[in-house]
């Protein structure tokens, strides 16, 4: 049975529609953004997050950028993908007198922007520059609008095809009346709508597995019992809310079947950079002999970096945990540190499941190979 994606990240008539990820699990509403300050603050703001899903943002992004400073009330866009991932037709308007020098540096700016918006998520950087390729060397304007718009629509497949296919293969590590363990969100609402990690615990449901999840609360912001849980509600898995504080005791007392995480940038040799707090799960995991899987698509593989030591983690503001919903939780003046990410050695991590299929250590992901 295959998986129905959740439209978390869209583009139709000249403007980037997103699921607002900061509102969920209150209200469910799509936002419809015009202009490149907005899809910036969107990613930065984490209305849209997910390693997969930014860089599909990303690449639409620059789309909105040509809108922007040429719509005029007519799209010069008009994407040929469905909420589903359904094909339509695809249409570009031509710009009359609009050449193909402009365009370029209306891009190449936007580019600038939309990558410095988030730095640990390599899917953001490979897509805006796959996108690149749209543009350079190409004179011709009409042809460079059509190329622009199919590489973002090809991204948005892809990223389909792919979730399909790794949760088909993390499916398999799923054992039938399985608990798995999660950290953060790696459903539809990361990506372009199938998911990763999560994605894998869908996929074993819909083929019939009786599982359930326990989901990380997963600090600063909520990820886990805000999103993930409304995920596993929306498909009627059966989900536990939890600290992270709580995970160490569940893993001891023999409650999880395996732990199951996504990756935001994976180095050639398998170290993994994750969200905040996988590293503390990785290590109590081995210490109870529990597997721990790492989801994510051949997109979050930086082939270009030997180890996590030249992973790039971002630092988040402090107001994220010096507040929660708006309340003032620690004493004015008092220093906060907020990384978002951290990293887990390769040789913490059971597998590594792709599009492709399950890596076992010893990793070696330059190319991509499935030992």
């Amino acid at each position: 049975m295959e998986l129905p994606a959740i439209p978390t990240v869209r583009f139709a008539r000249g403007r980037l529609r997103l699921i607002d990820q900061t509102l969920l699990p209150g209200r469910h509403e799509v936002i419809s953004i015009g202009d490149v300050d907005a899809v910036c603050e969107a990613i930065r703001s984490l209305r849209v997050r997910g390693a997969p899903a930014i860089g599909i943002a990303g690449a639409y992004g620059l789309l909105v950028a040509i809108e922007e400073a040429w719509g005029k009330g007519e799209p010069v866009f008009d994407s040929g993908l469905n909420d589903d991932g359904s094909s339509r037709e695809s249409r570009t308007r031509a710009l009359a007198g609009v050449t193909a020098a402009a365009l370029v540096e209306r891009l190449e700016a936007a580019a600038a922007r939309v990558v410095s918006t988030r730095p640990t998520a390599v899917n953001l950087s490979w897509a805006v520059a796959r996108m690149r390729g749209a543009w350079r060397g190409e004179s011709d304007a009409a042809r460079m609008l059509h190329r622009l718009l199919a590489g973002a629509d090809a991204i948005l497949r892809e990223d389909l095809a792919m979730g399909r296919a790794m949760t088909a293969h993390g499916a398999a590590l799923v054992e039938d009346g399985a608990a798995v363990l999660t950290h953060c969100n790696t459903g539809g609402l990361a990506t372009g709508g199938i998911g990763t990690a999560l994605g894998a615990v869908f996929a074993a449901a819909a083929a019939g597995k009786r599982v359930r999840v326990f989901a990380d609360e997963t600090r600063p912001l909520l990820q886990g019992s805000r999103l993930t849980a409304w995920e596993c509600r929306e498909r009627g898995v059966p989900v536990t809310v939890l600290v992270e504080g709580a995970a160490a005791s569940l893993l001891a007392a023999g409650k999880v079947s395996c732990v199951m995480v996504g990756a935001d940038r994976i180095a050639r040799n398998g170290d993994t950079a994750n969200k905040i707090g996988t590293l503390a799960l990785a290590v109590v995991a081995r210490r109870h002999g529990v597997p721990f899987h790492v989801v994510a698509p051949t997109s979050s593989i930086d082939a270009a970096i030997a180890d996590g030591s030249q992973v790039p983690l971002e630092q988040r503001g402090a107001v994220e945990v010096a507040a929660f919903a708006g309340v003032r939780v620690a004493p004015d003046g008092v220093e906060i540190y907020n990384p978002a990410f951290d990293v887990t050695p390769a040789d913490l991590i059971s597998t590594i499941v792709t599009e492709r299929g399950v890596h076992r250590p010893p990793f070696d992901l330059g190319h991509g190979a499935v030992r």
